[in-house]
């Protein structure tokens, strides 16, 4: 189990929002839950000086380009970068230092996987440079996994079938619990579990964590197979944990 720092942008600053409020038609409904000046590069370079690679610089809608580009020049190799991402735009991010792309989007038509348009992506980036985001809402008792800013669902549920095709087409996955996205109020405990019974790859999960028990909470869940990703809970982003306490916490 590692921690996996992230980096969210909307509009070109760092910010931390409520998952399920990002709906690009209306973004007065956006709930934010922190957003500074600080730069992503001071960010990026914080986590590299704490040695936290495999963290995500993370896309939220347009105009976001510089900032991103700015994260990965902080910390090269240090991060995935996601949203937005074709096979048009995938090299010039890898090029410009991120080790992964993430996309989930763009291999879905029709609410089903598209096999055609993810193993053109495979083919343009390479299996160990490719990870799919297979961030889900629960519907019933399954987890659907959504796409277009997490507002649609997609026809795929996050199952052990699931899992085994696409680890073949790509490197980790990640997967935020949409519903608890940015709020605060607990984990998704069936989910995390889901993920590491049978996630034959590296899963990173984000979502909920609320305390500092949480980190335990994951690893035991998750049989010390799935990672995670803190946002609005760390006081870096206004919240209540220390970041240092988190960096010690995974280091010890």
């Amino acid at each position: 189990m590692k921690f996996r720092p992230c980096i969210d942008l909307r509009e070109g600053r760092v910010v931390q929002i409520i998952g399920s409020s990002l709906i690009d038609k209306n973004s007065e409904e956006l709930k934010t839950n922190f957003e500074t000046d600080r730069s992503p590069e001071d960010f990026a370079k914080m986590y590299k000086e704490d040695n936290l690679p495999g963290g995500h610089v993370i896309s939220l809608g347009p105009g976001n380009k510089e900032a991103a580009l700015s994260a990965l020049h902080g910390f090269p190799g240090g991060f995935h970068i996601g949203g937005g991402i074709t096979p048009e735009n995938a090299i010039m991010y890898l090029d410009a230092g991120a080790s992964h792309v993430i996309v989930t989007s763009y291999v879905f038509s029709n609410g089903r996987i598209d096999m055609d348009k993810l193993k053109l992506l495979q083919g343009t980036v390479g299996k160990n440079r490719l990870v799919l985001d297979l961030s889900c809402r629960k519907k019933g008792a399954d987890f659907w996994i959504v796409t277009d800013r997490w507002q649609k669902f997609t026809n795929e549920v996050i199952s052990h079938e699931i899992l085994n095709k696409l680890a073949d087409h790509c490197d980790e996955f990640l997967v935020h619990g949409v519903d608890v996205e940015g709020k605060m109020e607990g984990i998704q405990t069936e989910l995390i579990e889901l993920l590491g019974k049978y996630s034959p790859i590296p899963v990173t999960y984000a979502g909920g964590v609320k305390t500092l028990a949480d980190l335990g909470l994951v690893k035991k869940l998750g049989s010390d197979r799935v990672d995670l990703t803190i946002g609005s809970a760390l006081d870096i982003f206004g919240g209540s944990i220390p970041y240092s306490s988190v960096v010690d916490w995974f280091q010890n």
